[in-house]
């Protein structure tokens, strides 16, 4: 029997947006036009002229921009399965960035495009209005170790939001546990860059967006993963949907285990990560947590191209 490859297939979140993606994907090939038409359709506005024409600061409002990542991504995903073949391997593993972590859904074929535009759609707007309620904002540390950020958190009221990868760790609070924070950073000289978003994501702030979301989740179909999803909260295998379920709520409230879910699928003999959809964000944290470990990025028609020239 022929081992299976060691891939994993992984997808970006909030942030890795600019317009025009997916553009070009959607001149070059009819089911990219079909894949964001269906999104159009599914959300009852032009999300596609949103991701390709902005303006800018309407494309990052967090329930719209949560939408256009996703389905940019999953064009990006279902174009190189179509037209590489046997040049795109299989992953083992799917995994994603907090939002990227829906299109890893649809990658796992345990949400339609349909149901996970509408989804995510709703998270976005969720999100944004648990930030309404209760203020507040993200900021990346860098240069700090995990343990002078849990300091620096017990001292100024927030809580760690994403660990990344070695020296990239964000942080949620409210306005003033957050100016709290950078005055005590800068005190430390730790370089810190507040983040475009409506609200403290990941942290005990966002729990006014739980319990209607848990309804929408409950009323959307799920199907049995065809690959294991690793999940955010807790970097391990989601192999049941229940469990998928269960991430989605806590993932709302919890830290974002990038850096662990990496290293176990590298544990697990993964080599090489796909980072599909806008950006290169992941790929860059990835050489930060194992220079050793393999990135390739499909996001273009040129990259996707170059897959078929493999």
């Amino acid at each position: 029997m022929t081992e299976p490859s060691k891939i994993a297939y992984i997808f970006p979140g909030q942030g890795s947006q600019k317009v025009g993606m997916g553009q070009d994907l959607y001149h070059s090939y009819s089911l990219a036009r079909e894949i964001f038409e269906e999104a159009d359709d599914a959300l009852g506005f032009p999300l596609s002229r949103l991701c390709f024409e902005g303006p800018d600061d309407a494309l990052t409002r967090t329930d719209n921009v949560q939408p256009a990542i996703l389905i940019t991504s999953v064009a990006c995903l279902k174009i190189a399965q179509e037209t590489a073949n046997d040049h795109l391997p299989s992953p083992i593993f799917v995994a994603g960035h907090s939002l990227g972590e829906y299109t890893a859904l649809v990658a796992a074929d345990v949400l339609s495009v349909t149901d996970a535009v509408r989804l995510v759609r709703h998270r976005g707007r969720l999100m944004h209005q648990a930030g309404q309620k209760k203020p507040g904002g993200m900021i990346a540390l860098l240069g700090a170790s995990k343990e002078d950020v849990e300091d620096l958190c017990l001292l100024s009221g927030c809580t760690i939001a994403n660990i990344n990868c070695p020296g990239q760790i964000v942080i949620s609070g409210g306005i003033e546990n957050l100016d709290k924070a950078n005055k005590l950073a800068r005190t430390k000289g730790v370089r810190q860059t507040p983040l475009r978003v409506s609200g403290a994501f990941h942290s005990s702030l966002m729990e006014p967006a739980v319990g209607e979301f848990s309804e929408i989740v409950s009323n959307t179909t799920f199907h049995p993963p065809t690959a294991p999803i690793i999940a955010n909260v807790t970097a391990q295998p989601l192999d049941n949907i229940d469990a998928i379920k269960e991430e989605l709520l806590n993932q709302l409230c919890h830290c974002i285990q990038w850096q662990r879910s990496v290293e176990y699928m590298a544990q697990e003999k993964v080599t090489t990560f796909y980072e599909i959809g806008p950006g290169k964000v992941l790929s860059g944290l990835i050489r930060r947590i194992n220079p050793e470990l393999r990135t390739r990025n499909i996001s273009t028609t040129e990259e996707i191209s170059q897959l078929k020239a493999d």
